[in-house]
């Protein structure tokens, strides 16, 4: 207690943001900045001047190359990456061996065998972790999964996830190199099946077929014996772009609300990962968890070709 007998307010955990471009931008670096809970220790960056930039707008130390990596995780409590998956992975892992919690980004990585490495480095070095999915996180749709996973009585599930990232003419921001080697598949997979997992259960197979325009059209069985579909693309014509998803069963259709901003999406991730640090209880959308959604997608994607 302070001289005056008020209480000490509790420590903020640093998170060092790992990850300069306009994800980390737009969503990670506010969400981190905003939460009272929290405070941004620095930014990591694969170029100087990106690091630098995004650092000194939040007033917050830049780093880069391997020693700068090394200095912000000894200063760190846990990290937030916002990278491509393949370059997230092994960083993830090195963080883990600080000591540093981890809040990932979906997918963990794109090989199941590096995604593994992911969760098996957290379980060893005893850190929390969670992954990031937009409705997984999002409070509206957050609470429909849990309600929806409660009510049981499925029969089956459709989601639809189209995005104009790849047409001709596109400069939209998010349309990054690994977007367009990996696809829809990899980039908004993961958020198909973070919602229909804790609602129908594990998937225990997998069918996949493409489209066109790198579209990919998968039919998924579910361990509670539901079925489900997902069609995904990056490609879609703008006018057909948008996200839908729709559970069929006992109780008629249920599909979920609007999810609202980025930024209050990922404040709630952190905020479960920092539940999760405290409690030592694991998140279910956790490191094991993105390992698990990288299995269901290698095999979706050794069926594509």
């Amino acid at each position: 207690m302070s001289a005056d007998n008020s209480p000490t307010p509790p420590a903020r955990t640093r998170v060092a943001l790992l990850g300069t471009g306009p994800w980390a931008r737009s969503t990670h670096a506010p969400a981190i900045a905003a939460h009272p809970g929290a405070e941004l220790a620095g930014v990591w960056g694969r170029r100087a001047e990106a690091a630098a930039e995004l650092a000194g707008e939040y007033d917050v130390p830049a780093y880069t190359g391997e020693d700068g990596l090394g200095e912000l995780l000894a200063e760190a409590d846990a990290v937030a990456i916002a990278l491509p998956p393949d370059v997230q992975a092994p960083l993830a892992v090195r963080a883990a061996g600080a000591g540093c919690h981890l809040l990932l980004d979906k997918p963990v990585a794109t090989t199941p065998a590096a995604a593994r490495e992911v969760a098996a480095a957290a379980g060893a070095a005893r850190v929390a972790s969670v992954v990031f999915c937009t409705l997984r996180f999002a409070p509206p749709t957050a609470a429909w999964i849990a309600e929806q996973a409660g009510r049981g009585g499925w029969f089956t599930a459709r989601a639809q996830w189209l995005a104009p990232l790849f047409v001709p003419g596109s400069t939209h921001e998010y349309a990054s190199p690994w977007r367009k080697e990996k696809g829809a598949l990899w980039d908004v997979g993961p958020h198909a099946l973070s919602v229909l997992i804790p609602v129908l259960g594990d998937v225990t197979a997998v069918t996949a077929a493409p489209g066109p325009n790198g579209t990919a059209h998968l039919v998924l069985r579910h361990a509670s014996g539901a079925s489900s579909t997902a069609t995904l693309g990056l490609g879609a014509p703008p006018a057909a772009g948008g996200v839908e998803i729709a559970l069929y069963g006992e109780h008629g259709t249920a599909e979920p609300p609007r999810w609202g901003e980025s930024v209050t999406a990922y404040g709630a991730a952190l905020d479960a990962l920092l539940e999760a640090a405290r409690t030592g209880r694991p998140h279910p959308c956790d490191a094991a968890f993105g390992a698990r959604l990288t299995e269901i997608l290698a095999e979706a994607q050794t069926q594509l070709g």
